[in-house]
Order: C-alpha cells, then structure tokens, then sequence
C-alpha cells in the first residue's frame, strides 16, 4: 500500500530581482510504499531540497499533488497545516534543529505538547524510545552538553515519540563524524525493520546504501531509481557510486 503519492509535481519560482522563472522541478512522481525506506540523491540544483519542503507542507508546489495516506496536502491551509505536520510527519535534520535552553527531555517532548498530549502519556512513550536510542541518562542534559551523535539520537526521538506516518530526513548524517554516522544509519535500519517508513535526502552514497529504495533526481525529475533486492551495503554502494557518475556524465535516463 502507498503511504505517499508524489503526481505531477511541479515547482516554478521566479527571481525577486530579475523576474526570471526557474523551475526547480518538473513533472516529478513517484509512490513510497508503507515500510519504506528511500534515499533521494542529485546534484545541488536537482530540485532535492525543493521536494523536501513540498513533502514536509513548508512550500506549496507550482501544480501537481502529495497525498499523505489518500490525504492531498497541498490543499491543506494555513491555520491547519502545523497540526497536520505534527501529527503526521516526523523530521531529522543535519543541524539537528533542537532548541538549546530546553533539556533534551523537553525537546522530545515538544511534539506532544504542543498536540496537547497528557503527560502521562508522554511519559509512557518517551522512555522506550530514549532507552532503545541510548539516551535515557542523558534527558536532564541540554544539547550543549552533549555530543553531535547524541544531539541527533535526541532529534531522532523527538522525530518518533508523535508516531508519524513518514520520518522525512535531510542529510541526517551531514554534521556527524564517521562512528555516529554509522550509528545512527543502523538506527535508521532497525526503526525501519519495525515498520516505521522513511524518506531521506542525502549526498552520502554510504547513508543511501542502507535504503531499501535510491532516487536520482535530474533536473527536477526521477532520472533513475535502484532497488536493493537481495544487494548487501557494499554492492548497493557500488551501484550508486556509478549511477552518480552516469547523472553527472548525462547518460541516458533509464526508469
């Protein structure tokens, strides 16, 4: 089953100065099936970080749709779309995006107070997913005093702790030295073998070989997209480090 239907999508900005019209993408679909987990890649201009704002209801496409469980979220308006965001999408960032003069325990928990949940509900769920992330002992903490790789476990929880419909994230390990990188994408791995569907934007071939599902954007379209099937991390990389190189040398697009 689709949890998310990406039909026609197009982008046309114009230039505050100039006026000129750039489209950032055009004519872009695709379907994610619940459990995934799909790494987009592309060259910077590819229209990548467009569709992640579109995806995450931050901008509104020129034409086309995004339907969220049969839902079209384009057509949500304003006053609804921050509710809507929390209660079904879950978000990690390279910058981790945590809010420093709140512990990491109010940061996870931002979600769910802002939904009006119960604190006694929120305690019931943040506990399993602190132990599970390796952070329990360090709620008390404020991101500050903490490292990169517990920053974005904190950024993960908080991502989890609503139950989302779709993780969306953006390059998660970009701001992580190689060990928590490597951590956090076995996290992403296990998450995922528990059902939990997730889409990531990425530059690092080595994050996009631990996906189920790669994309390759081009020009804001689906230039080609590699399955894993039966490939272990070393032979999905591989395929990815010469599909790279077919888009950067304009080989022929090929669905």
């Amino acid at each position: 089953m689709s949890i998310l239907e990406v039909n026609h999508l197009k982008k046309i900005y114009t230039t505050r100065f100039s006026g000129n019209q750039v489209q950032a993408l055009s004519n872009l679909s695709f379907s994610v099936e619940e459990g995934e987990y799909v790494a987009i890649m592309g060259e910077s201009g590819s229209g990548k970080t467009t569709l992640l704002n579109i995806l995450a209801a931050l901008d509104k496409p020129t034409g086309g749709e995004v339907l969220l469980n049969g839902k079209n979220i384009v057509e949500i308006n304003e006053k609804e779309i921050s509710a809507f965001r929390r209660e079904n999408l879950g978000f990690v960032f390279q910058d981790f995006n945590l809010l420093d003069n709140f512990s990491l325990k109010d940061n996870i928990l931002l979600p769910l107070v802002l939904s009006g949940v119960r604190y006694p509900e929120m305690e019931k769920r943040l506990h399993p997913i602190t132990k599970r992330l390796g952070i329990e002992e360090l709620l008390e903490k404020y991101p500050y005093e903490v490292s990169g790789g517990q920053k974005q476990r904190t950024a993960v929880a908080r991502a989890l702790i609503s139950r989302p419909q779709l993780v969306l994230a953006d390059e998660p390990t970009g701001a992580l030295d190689s060990k928590a990188a490597d951590e956090l994408l076995q996290l992403f791995n296990a998450v995922n073998q528990e059902g939990q569907t997730i889409l990531m934007v990425t530059h690092s071939t080595k994050a996009a070989s631990h996906a189920k599902r790669v994309l390759f954007i081009k020009d804001g379209e689906v230039f080609h997209q590699l399955y894993r099937g039966n490939m272990n991390n070393e032979e999905l990389y591989a395929k990815i480090s010469d599909t790279l190189t077919m888009l950067t040398t304009g080989g022929e697009q090929n669905e």
